[in-house]
């Protein structure tokens, strides 16, 4: 029983084979992309960071409270107050929070504490779950599935810089209480991750490590 409001359903039939032909080609798109850590401080226009925070905010999400806020960092100023706090966390994490075990995890990847990218890159994305607020942000009313919400969100803004041509690199130092303090945002909100975005360095290299990645078989059953 449909005791609420709607609107017609509106999907395009497409035939079989180019539905796909057209999966194949995202997947096959997608497989271009790397987490690029050697950016350029070349121009990236503001439309297309707004193109891809309006493609995130259509993601699936709890009561369609839509708990998100995306805090774009492009002041010089801004980028670098961000990466010196990154960095003192970094230290942190890498002078002894972090366990032998994770640290040999990312041996492979080349990681350290060195953040210079959080200032090179033209634009900074902070992403910001709402744990309160509603569709109203009134930061009362109780949001839910929020982490969920909000990695679908993470998701597709990716893939859409992604697919305009752009690099990107998802940074979570830990903790992350002090973006909310240079983004001024509110107590309700948690910061989740940065979102550096921008064209990649001339000379910029990706960890052979990065390319293994795990087959159909292994990360899908069918049942």
């Amino acid at each position: 029983m449909r005791d609420h409001e709607t609107v017609p359903y509106s999907l395009p039939s497409i035939p079989e084979a180019m539905s796909i032909a057209l999966a194949q080609e995202m997947r096959d798109r997608l497989k271009e992309r790397r987490t690029c850590r050697y950016f350029s401080d070349k121009r990236v226009p503001r439309e297309v960071i707004e193109a891809a925070i309006e493609a995130a905010g259509t993601a699936p999400n709890g009561a369609n409270h839509q708990p998100w806020h995306f805090a774009v960092v492009a002041s010089p100023e801004k980028k670098r107050a961000i990466r010196e706090a990154a960095e003192e966390e970094e230290r942190s994490f890498y002078a002894g929070k972090a366990s032998a075990e994770w640290l040999e995890a990312l041996a492979p990847l080349g990681t350290d504490e060195d953040k210079s990218f959080l200032e090179t890159a033209p634009w900074l994305i902070v992403v910001f779950a709402q744990r309160k607020g509603g569709i109203a942000e009134d930061g009362k009313t109780q949001n839910y599935y929020v982490t969920e919400s909000v990695g679908i969100a993470c998701g597709l803004l990716i893939a859409t810089l992604h697919e305009a041509g752009l690099a990107t690199l998802t940074h979570t130092p830990s903790p992350m209480g002090f973006l909310r303090e240079i983004c001024g945002r509110p107590d309700h909100e948690k910061p989740l991750m940065v979102v550096v975005v921008g064209h990649p360095a001339d000379d910029a290299t990706v960890p052979a490590h990065a390319l293994n990645k795990k087959p159909l078989e292994q990360i899908a059953s069918w049942l």
